[in-house]
């Protein structure tokens, strides 16, 4: 091409230069999820009829606040229970007082000799049983107690007693499976998600061949499909003991924060490790031409003068491109105008 010509002024040519870049990087696709650690499946601690549900989906609620109002004949029950195992504690406490006044009083006739020995030990079983008798007494009152505190009734509660569900954790509700009018019997299935989204973690598929290079507690970078040009930072949490025989990877999940509230489950996003750095060519990504399928570069040799070389390339960091081979440094290439040499 004439260097005089008006194309020639159209090519931007630097040299070849030599950049800092990762060994042994890995690259990997990943989803966003919620960290395990941080959410929570309501569960109904009796079954009932639902009386409200004081949460709705997206609301931000905090541990200990009540989510449900539930109003069941279990409660009743715990209450009349814990209202007879009082009664029973009390019964128990005077059978062991007359016990107690009872083998007092045989002791002082077996010590005058008024009483057979038969007595006297007659007595003490007494006694031993009517003790027995109060520490079962106040076991099942205990137990009766226990109930109602973990149902937050009390034994002289109002005529419908209603048990109320709190927030096991704070976070956002996800998910809400019931609805007032309900009648719920089984208290294994799930009514409501709540998540704590202040931290979320990225479930990624490394391949086999490059888990050798991530460590639990390394700190890797982020991409999102929802934020481009952004860079985020993350911490590999854990490291999944089994790998999928199918795709042949391997999970990785790493712990990312979240307190903006930008991270939703299910987005899209790869994570970055980088190894150790060494001294590699780089060109500009707009230095690179596609020929016959085959990445090339237009070398200078003269002014006007320039030379198709077919590159090796190594993955992309930001603006310009590793070159494993084709060029060294220091060589002049176009960097900007390289199609308008390719059909030369």
């Amino acid at each position: 091409m004439p260097p005089d010509s008006p194309q020639a002024a159209q090519l931007k040519i630097e040299p070849v230069r030599m950049r800092e870049i990762a060994v042994d990087e890995v690259t990997a696709p990943g989803r966003v999820g919620i960290d395990p650690n941080r959410s929570s499946r309501l569960l109904l601690p009796v079954a009932g009829r639902i009386v409200a549900v004081l949460a709705k989906v997206g609301d931000a609620v905090e541990q200990g606040q009540r989510v449900l109002s539930l109003d069941s004949p279990d409660a009743d029950a715990a209450i009349a229970a814990a209202i007879q195992a009082e009664a029973a504690e009390r019964q128990a406490q005077s059978t062991l007082s007359k016990a107690d006044a009872d083998l007092a009083r045989t002791t002082e006739l077996y010590e005058h000799h008024a009483v057979a020995q038969k007595d006297m030990l007659g007595a003490q079983n007494d006694q031993a049983q009517a003790r027995a008798a109060l520490e079962t007494a106040r076991a099942a009152l205990y137990q009766a107690k226990r109930k109602l505190e973990l149902l937050e009734l009390k034994p002289s509660g109002e005529p419908r007693p209603i048990v109320q569900v709190r927030a096991p954790i704070s976070g956002k509700v996800l998910e809400v499976n019931v609805a007032p009018g309900e009648y719920r019997n089984d208290t294994g299935t799930p009514l409501m998600t709540i998540a704590d989204l202040s931290r979320v973690w990225i479930a990624s598929d490394v391949p086999e061949s490059a888990i050798r290079l991530i460590r639990v507690g390394e700190r890797v970078t982020i991409t999102m499909v929802a934020y481009p040009g952004e860079e985020f930072e993350g911490r590999v949490a854990r490291i999944a003991d089994v790998l999928d025989p199918q795709t042949r990877t391997v999970k990785v999940y790493v712990e990312m924060a979240n307190l903006r509230g930008r991270f939703r489950p299910e987005m899209f996003a790869t994570i970055r490790h980088a190894g150790d750095s060494r001294p590699t060519p780089v060109v500009p990504v707009g230095a690179i031409v596609q020929e016959y399928g085959r990445p090339i570069v237009f070398l200078e040799r003269a002014p006007g003068r320039f030379e198709r070389r077919e590159v090796v390339l190594g993955t992309r960091a930001g603006e310009f491109i590793p070159v494993v081979s084709g060029v060294r440094a220091g060589e002049r290439i176009v960097v900007d105008g390289g199609v308008l040499l390719k059909d030369r």
